[in-house]
């Protein structure tokens, strides 16, 4: 193998590890008319309370109780009090529990400016999903969309500026979910909980991403608001400008992509494919196209890989038979490089001789795995980010995909497979160095993976399965052999 070839290959296993590492330690429009479904029930409990830590000063006047209020739909309930912060969330699309996704008392809370600066208003309730504060005549009516999506529209005669505050908690599970602010405007942003960041551009939506939920205030127009994520584990995002009325919807949904997608407002892009998002979501297409089918979606990760490796088999054959051809003038350059071994130049141009002689290409290994990266990168990206996993069951002890394998079989399996496949190719490194940090390149790997998603380490373990049988098959045909230039 000539030096290019080694300084590819170092390349592509640099990338890998870069992208492994970074994730695991590290991970770092359409408009929907949303009619009213309904009428929407509204329903009312009230509570005395002692000392109110929700409002600024100077405080509202009216009520002098706090009340909660129960904005229904079908399958949906969201509760808030009557300074419009939300308390709970629930939807039948969700997987998991708001509260637990959140992890905080007050989530979303909103704020009006009137001239006297940011504060929390009180309202109350006069009709069906109609609330009102008198002392700025600012009325917010409530609706439900068929979606599940909670719409409000505050309206005032007098201009004032609004704020919109998260909050929540910093957590990152087992399977590398972390909780994060998110926010898109002509891309999508992430902030860890408590670090600052801040700007000024115009926001389509914003919220809370974690554990494949997301729950998030989205505009039907983006705004041009300032939004800062603070040390006090808080985002927000507020208007510079006042105006007489502000339209804002709420959801809380599990990130499916086609769900996300149909409710319009780029939430879709909620769901981080990376640079990779083109490969990914027709990747994603093929896990959804072989679940119509194939109900365990372990089976339909098989079905994907195997299909994958067929579709790119003409350039993994290519690979094969270069590597092939290496293996056969294997005895020559060995002997090459003893002879020559004091003259750096005469071996290198030696060698190249015999490349050409052969057919063998120095760089026909690496160039088509490295034309595969983005496949690779992609298929990644989505099993590492795709809500269709979570609780998604594969066999007996692999109750979850979207979890590490508990047992960590998959991913020794996944090693012993890489172990075999190194084994397999012909080895033209002659650096200690190089030969040390190959050797142990398949145990990285799987130190890497053992806390991933069990569904990543399955994709991994069967395409290097199936591209030892291709490469078996190719190493045994006579024509892999012949001394044509590949």
């Amino acid at each position: 193998m000539g030096s290019e070839q080694r300084n590819a290959l170092v390349a592509v296993v640099l990338s890998g590890l870069i992208l492994f590492g970074w994730q695991y330690y590290f991970a770092a429009p359409q408009k929907v008319v949303t009619a009213p479904v309904g009428p929407a029930v509204t329903e009312t409990t009230t509570s005395n309370v002692a000392n109110n830590t929700a409002t600024q000063a100077p405080a509202p006047i009216e009520p002098v109780v706090s009340e909660e209020f129960n904005l229904q739909g079908s399958g949906v309930g969201l509760v808030f009090d009557s300074f419009l912060t939300v308390k709970n969330f629930e939807n039948a699309q969700a997987a998991f529990n708001f509260k637990d996704t959140v992890e905080n008392q007050t989530p979303m809370k909103i704020e009006f400016d009137f001239g006297n600066g940011f504060q929390s208003l009180s309202f109350v309730k006069t009709a069906d999903n109609k609330f009102i504060n008198t002392s700025h005549e600012l009325t917010v009516t409530t609706s439900v969309s068929d979606k599940g999506v909670m719409n409000f529209n505050a309206v005032s005669p007098k201009a004032f500026k609004y704020r919109f505050i998260f909050k929540t908690d910093a957590k990152k599970l087992e399977n590398g979910q972390q909780r994060v602010f998110a926010w898109y405007t002509d891309e999508l942003t992430h902030a860890s909980i408590g670090d600052e960041e801040s700007g000024d551009r115009g926001i389509k939506w914003g919220g809370i991403d974690f554990n494949y939920h997301l729950f998030a205030t989205y505009f039907d127009k983006p705004q041009d608001l300032l939004f800062k994520s603070a040390v006090d584990n808080t985002f927000s995002m507020f208007s510079n400008k006042a105006s007489n009325q502000v339209s804002y919807s709420l959801v809380f949904v599990k990130k499916e992509y086609n769900y996300l997608a149909s409710l319009g407002h780029n939430l879709n892009n909620s769901v981080d494919f990376g640079i990779w998002g083109f490969f990914a979501v027709w990747i994603l297409k093929g896990l959804q196209f072989f679940h119509t089918f194939v109900s365990n979606y372990g089976l339909c990760i098989i079905l994907l890989t195997l299909l994958v490796r067929l579709i790119t088999f003409p350039l993994q054959y290519k690979s094969f038979v270069s590597m092939k051809k290496l293996q056969v003038i294997q005895p020559e350059l060995t002997k090459l490089r003893e002879k020559f071994k004091d003259d750096p130049q005469r071996m290198q141009k030696e060698s190249m001789d015999l490349f050409k002689k052969s057919g063998a290409n120095p760089l026909g290994g690496c160039l088509p795995l490295l034309l595969q990266m983005p496949v690779f990168f992609a298929f990644y990206k989505v099993l590492h980010s795709a809500v269709e996993l979570v609780g998604a069951p594969f066999v007996l002890w692999i109750g979850d995909l979207s979890n590490k394998d508990p047992y960590y079989v998959l991913p020794v399996l996944m090693t012993i497979a890489m172990f075999l496949q190194q084994k397999m190719t012909p080895n033209t490194i002659t650096d200690p160095v190089q030969k040390k940090v190959m050797t142990f390149m398949p145990l990285i790997f799987g130190f890497i993976m053992k806390d991933l998603p069990s569904g990543l380490s399955l994709y991994i373990f069967v395409s290097t399965l199936f591209g030892i049988i291709q490469q078996t098959l190719v190493f045994n045909s006579k024509s892999s052999s012949t001394p044509v230039v590949v």
